[in-house]
Parts: structure tokens; sequence; C-alpha cells
């Protein structure tokens, strides 16, 4: 079956040419470009990629325009710091010689502060990213986007490794920005934030991602990582509740 790889960019140069190197396999690749000023765009059409511009229109969005944009109906989906490990690019071609289904899920390793993580919100962190477009698409959410399907999701092996190389700073940044917007989705939805919300919500993503599923085993960034998940949680509900003291 003929595969687009559909991929949206803003000043990713650093790392673009990675994940075009993964999926060199591939009938096509296409890159959305929201302006980018490091030459992003450029590096993408020099690596044989179609390269289309479209403002920003928030994650999901901006990811099912990508997908519209492909040439075929089967279509895998990546972030531009994000790559195929070896069996996972093997995997894709085995599958799509017979597909199974029609949407499949892969595990996303996570590597923060220097380390690949192997447990806790780090991975397996399972996200759909290869489907039919026909029985598939993104949803609208202008942050942590989904897949929305009504076809079983099946599963794929071998890992698609997330490698930012942000420096904390940065990644703290890329948090406050992603917590205002969920805040602002929870506000457009109805949802309140309560005084038990902000205490809850934290502490059982600390016992379950920290505990359950053994994010100690990582170490020190996996405390770390654990730690700031644990923050966005509360500083998304802190946010929605400043919200709607500012409606009042």
């Amino acid at each position: 079956m003929p595969l687009s790889v559909a991929i949206i960019t803003r000043n990713a140069a650093t790392q673009l040419e990675r994940c075009l190197a993964s999926v060199a396999f591939a009938d096509e690749v296409v890159v959305v470009d929201s302006g980018s000023s490091d030459g992003t765009a450029e590096l993408a059409a020099g690596r044989g990629a179609r390269v289309l511009h479209k403002e920003w229109l928030g994650f999901g969005a901006q990811k099912q325009f990508a997908v519209e944009a492909a040439s075929h109906d089967w279509v895998l989906c990546l972030d531009a710091d994000e790559c195929l490990s070896p069996e996972l690019r093997d995997s894709i071609i085995a599958e799509l010689k017979v597909p199974r289904g029609l949407v499949y899920a892969m595990p996303r390793r996570n590597r923060f502060l220097g380390r690949w993580l192997k447990h806790g919100e780090g991975y397996p962190d399972w996200s759909v990213r290869l489907f039919h477009r026909r029985h598939a698409r993104w949803g609208q959410e202008a942050v942590h986007e989904k897949v929305v399907t009504a076809a079983q999701i099946l599963r794929l092996r071998g890992d698609l490794l997330h490698d930012s190389a942000e420096t904390l700073e940065k990644y703290l940044e890329k948090q406050n920005r992603y917590t205002s917007l969920q805040a602002e989705s929870l506000r457009a939805a109805g949802h309140r934030a309560s005084a038990l919300r902000l205490v809850i919500s934290p502490s059982l993503r600390f016992v379950k991602f920290y505990l359950l599923r053994l994010g100690f085993l990582d170490g020190v960034p996996g405390l770390v990582h654990i730690t700031l998940g644990c923050m966005n949680s509360f500083n998304k509900y802190a946010k929605l509740k400043a919200l709607e003291r500012a409606a009042e």
C-alpha cells in the first residue's frame, strides 16, 4: 500500500533531518510548515519532501490539514523531533503489505534529561500515528491532540523515538504554553476547577505513573519527569480557576 508521511513543522531545522531519514522508504513526505525562519522548509524540500505553508491552526487542526494534503490514503503522522526505530520501520513496511486493520498505535519512547525513559509516563506512551484516512482523523484539540476513529486500534512493534534535544528551560516554557491552552479548552467545554481537583489530579498522576508504572526505575530523570507532569496537572486547573475568577 502506498504511504504518505505527514509532518508539521516550525523552526525544526535541527531536528527534521533525522526524522526524514527514518521515513526514506515512504512513497511521499508532506511537510506543512507554519512560518519557519531557520531554513526548515528549504531543508525539507532539499530532502525531497513536498512542502506546504499553512498558518497555525492548533495542533489537531494543523495535523489534519497535513493528512488531507497527502496524496495517499495510508498516512503516517510524525512530529519533527520524532523518528522511527529500525524495528518500527520494518514493522510498518511489513504491515502495509497485507494490512490487518485500518488504524495502528506504536509505543513512543521519550528521551528526557539525556536518558531514554523505560517506565512511567515516558514509555510505552502508546500513540496512534498510522491510519487509513477514510477511517480516522485528528481531533480539533489545540494541544494534546488525539486521533478519532471507530475502527479497532492495532499495535505495531518497534519504538517511535521522541528526542526533542531541548533544554529543561525550553521544556518548561513549552509546558507552560500547553497548560494555558488546556485550561482554555476546558473552560470552553464548560469544565470547572475545584479545590479537590487541584489536589487529586496531580496526586493520582504520581501514583499511577511513578509507583504503579514503575517510573522510579528511571532514576532522577524519571523523578523529574513525573514531578513536572504532576505540576502540569496542577497548573492546568489553577489556570482554569484563574479564568473562572476573571469572568466573574
